[in-house]
């Protein structure tokens, strides 16, 4: 027989225990409240396969099993008799009798013992688990907590065993599964919502009286936390409302007319225009609302922006004015540009609204620019180019004619007197007459309000207040521009260096006084000529003041004002009688203040043609004295500034024929026709400068100059001659020479030979090298030592040329000795013969 195998039998289950005998104390709940995290897997333990029995084990004989079993039950009722004993209490012999056997012994009677729990209900039941009894135990205080926790580690020695490799595989699994089905979720309802937008929107298109209630569903949706269906929701509004939108203004029934019995489709009239208004006032706050968030600013400035240019005649026009008039400085390129063309497209467009869009804009911008004391963007005065005014109503309106023979059979009709019958009748006719003509201007009155034809009264005066509130803006600019100005020269006093206070806005105000200046009243002409002159830089004299003044504006901004000045009385020529001197000081000059990567070329240019080519006659003294600073300004700038610099010089001297004895080499030019002898270039006024003295030796330079056309030019300036009778034809403008060599700027380039410059370079290096420079290293060069060489080559050069002076004076001075010597000689030969003469008249 072989060794006996060795049975190894499953371990036995904790005793149960009643939840109601179960005592825990305060501190184990507050440490179960405390790690409650940690207990967690408790609640997902699988009680089942914990308390199952082990019903086979392998390679064991079943007999030897069921042995094994058949002890332990036995081992189980017998303890089960002791508990019983245990729980029965003795009653007291004083409290009960005896009981006497047969065979002669006494007991007393014994009584189960029971526990009550809390809720009243007797604890002490057998309770039976599969087949086998379970006795009632009575356990101490120390004994049940003594299990209790032992019952605790076990349960999570068994959960770490069994739970723990299972969540640790599954974990990272349900994460990414959990993280999918939220994606496939979201994208299903973004998918869903849209494809309900395009239901519902289309809905509306085809049919919007029977579908109006889906306003309120698209509206909803608009409203969602996910700002790409939101957005969707939005632009499919604006889509909608385009479409549905009628081509007039809504007006809700008032409440005596509710009360009136209409037909049936007045009713749906009634309801479908109160329906499509609630919404679109729903919609218009929900764009106010999201305007704000950087997330949806450019979307709903897109929505209003085309709402207010497809519709503008219809409801709410002006909370949507509003919005695009204050983001026309706005930050955000995107949104200033759609708000600016919104704007023109108002301006240029009044057929779709009458002309009211277009006085509230104004008003709106004029307000804008006084709240922010002109400190705006110039965009917004910029739009008020777009505007156009019918000057046809600006002209009086005329007095209708009276026929004579009215007038005469009026007259004739008072002085016969009338009969009584011939009274009646004519009062009846009166009455008619009267009739007639009340229910004339009701008819009037009537086709007016249904008619296109526009009012030519209401016309009149929209464009009446579009002019004043358009020119009180700019006369604001210019006024806050002096102030500003003022303030900061003053603030500066006494210091070398000057912060100059921004003006966006004069630009484009100066532009629009250009434009505009033939609507201006003559009454205020004058004020604006003079503010016009303080801006340019005060009066005439140029004095310090006035520059301390004019430290402030830009060259571009001061020369606008000459132009604009020059406008303003070209275009009131017959009611204006202004002296424009001082603008044309103010030109000379800026023309050398003018640098060309700072100031602006067309605006230089433009005040050229205005003031100087356009000009019917100028002063001799004073074209003499542009003529020398435009020839001196053309040597120190730029190809297309020198080329329109030029073209102004050659229109000057065709129409002052006394100007071209400067084109003359002789000594003093011009002098003979001045009255100042000798020519100042640095004065500050024109007519002081005494030009006529000196002769245009800068032609000789800018004949080499290395752009062909200028150099052209300079040919047919110098050609011209001083007769009179010469006729020269200018074909070419100022700006229109400009643009051409600016155009021309960026491909040219100037010819060279090779030769000489092979051999230039050549001589280049041989001085370096002498000079004991080598330019072609990459060494750095100190900037000393070349000033210092370059000093000693000029003295030397200075040198050359004052001892080439001083043998030159010493030659002629020896030549005028040498001469006066011989005519000594000659005088005392002479006197000899001259004697021998007078001896033989004698005799």
């Amino acid at each position: 027989m072989g060794k006996k195998q060795k049975v190894i039998l499953p371990p036995d289950l904790p005793p149960e225990i009643s939840d109601d005998e179960i005592e825990v104390s305060d501190e184990d709940l507050q440490f179960v409240k405390d790690n409650r995290d940690y207990a967690g897997f408790v609640s997902r333990l699988d009680t089942q396969s914990i308390t199952k029995h082990v019903t086979r084990v392998a390679d064991v004989n079943e007999d030897a099993l069921e042995a094994i079993y058949e002890k332990r039950l036995k081992k189980k009722s017998a303890l089960q008799k002791e508990n019983e004993e245990k729980n029965k209490v003795h009653v007291d012999p004083v409290d009960a009798l005896p009981v006497k056997t047969l065979d002669g012994k006494l007991y007393y009677r014994t009584v189960a013992k029971t526990s009550k729990g809390e809720d009243g209900n007797e604890a002490g039941e057998d309770e039976k688990d599969g087949d086998v009894d379970k006795s009632l135990v009575k356990f101490t205080k120390a004994e049940k907590r003594a299990k209790v926790k032992k019952s605790r580690k076990e349960a999570k020695k068994l959960g770490k065993e069994v739970d723990q490799p299972e969540e640790a595989e599954q974990a990272p699994q349900a994460a990414v599964l959990a993280e999918v089905k939220e994606d496939l979720t979201a994208e299903e309802a973004f998918e869903s919502k849209k494809c309900k937008l395009a239901e519902l929107g289309i809905a509306l298109l085809s049919n919007p009286e029977a579908n109006i209630t889906s306003l309120k569903e698209i509206l909803q949706i608009a409203k969602d936390d996910n700002p790409s269906i939101s957005k969707l929701g939005l632009l499919s509004l604006l889509a909608v409302f385009k479409d549905i939108i009628p081509g007039y203004r809504i007006r809700l029934p008032t409440e005596k007319e509710q009360e009136m019995k209409v037909s049936k489709e007045v009713k749906k009239m009634r309801f479908y225009e109160s329906t499509l208004l609630s919404g679109y006032k729903a919609y218009l706050q929900r764009l106010l609302g999201a305007e704000k968030k950087p997330l949806f600013q450019q979307v709903v400035v897109r929505c209003i922006c085309n709402l207010l240019d497809a519709v503008p005649h219809f409801n709410c026009r002006e909370s949507l004015l509003e919005v695009v008039v204050r983001n026309l400085g706005s930050p955000d390129d995107v949104v200033r540009k759609l708000c600016c063309s919104t704007v023109r497209s108002l301006f240029t467009n009044e057929g779709k609204h009458g002309g009211e869009a277009t006085v509230e804009a104004v008003r709106l911008i004029a307000a804008h620019v006084k709240a922010n004391n002109c400190q705006l963007h110039p965009d917004f005065i910029e739009v008020l180019m777009s505007l156009t005014f019918d000057e046809d109503l600006r002209k009086p309106k005329a007095a209708p004619e009276v026929d004579n023979k009215v007038k005469y059979k009026k007259f004739y009709k008072r002085k016969i007197p009338e009969e009584p019958s011939q009274q009646q009748e004519n009062k009846r006719k009166m009455s008619k007459k009267e009739l007639m003509s009340k229910t004339r201007e009701e008819v009037a009155a009537d086709y007016k309000a249904v008619s296109f034809a526009p009012d030519v009264e209401e016309k009149r005066r929209m464009q009446s207040e579009t002019l004043s509130a358009v020119f009180e803006t700019y006369f604001r600019v210019l006024k806050q521009t002096m102030l500003s100005t003022a303030a900061s020269s003053e603030a500066v006093t006494g210091s070398n260096t000057s912060a100059s206070d921004p003006h966006p806005l004069l630009a484009p105000c100066l532009n629009g006084l250009g434009k505009f200046s033939h609507l201006i009243d003559l009454d205020y002409i004058g004020d604006l000529m003079n503010y016009l002159k303080k801006i340019a830089g005060g009066g005439s004299s140029y004095d310090s003041s006035s520059r301390k003044h004019v430290e402030h504006l830009t060259v571009s901004e001061r020369l606008r004002c000459c132009i604009v000045a020059f406008k303003v009385m070209r275009n009131n020529l017959d009611a204006l009688n202004v002296d424009l001197q001082d603008f044309f000081v103010q030109l000379y000059n800026l023309i050398l203040e003018y640098r060309p990567g700072r100031d602006q070329g067309e605006v230089l240019v433009e005040a050229l043609k205005i003031m100087l080519c356009d000009d019917r006659q100028h002063d001799m003294q004073k074209a003499a004295a542009f003529v020398k600073r435009l020839a001196t300004f053309s040597l120190s700038i730029c190809s297309a500034e020198a080329m329109a610099a030029l073209v102004t010089l050659k229109n000057l001297l065709m129409r002052n024929v006394k100007c071209r004895n400067l084109l003359e080499n002789d000594a003093g030019g011009g002098s003979v026709s001045g009255s100042i002898s000798i020519y100042h270039p640095y004065a500050t006024d024109p007519n002081l400068s005494g030009a006529l003295a000196s002769v245009l030796w800068e032609l000789n330079l800018l004949s080499k100059h290395y752009h062909p056309s200028i150099s052209t030019m300079i040919a047919s300036i110098s050609g011209m001659n001083t007769a009179n009778n010469q006729v020269y034809h200018a074909i070419l403008s100022p700006q229109q020479a400009f643009t051409d060599l600016s155009l021309e700027r960026e491909t040219f380039q100037p010819k060279s030979d090779i030769r000489k410059l092979n051999s230039k370079r050549k001589r280049g290096s041989e001085s370096s090298t002498l000079s004991g420079i080598d330019l072609s290293s990459d060494t750095s060069i100190d900037e000393n030592e070349v000033s210092k060489k370059l000093t000693k080559h000029f003295i030397i050069l200075r040198d050359i040329k004052e001892n080439e002076r001083l043998r030159g004076e010493l030659d002629r001075t020896t030549l005028s000795l040498q001469l006066y010597e011989e005519y000594k000689k000659q005088k005392k030969a002479g006197e000899p013969k001259a004697k021998r003469k007078r001896a033989k008249i004698v005799d």
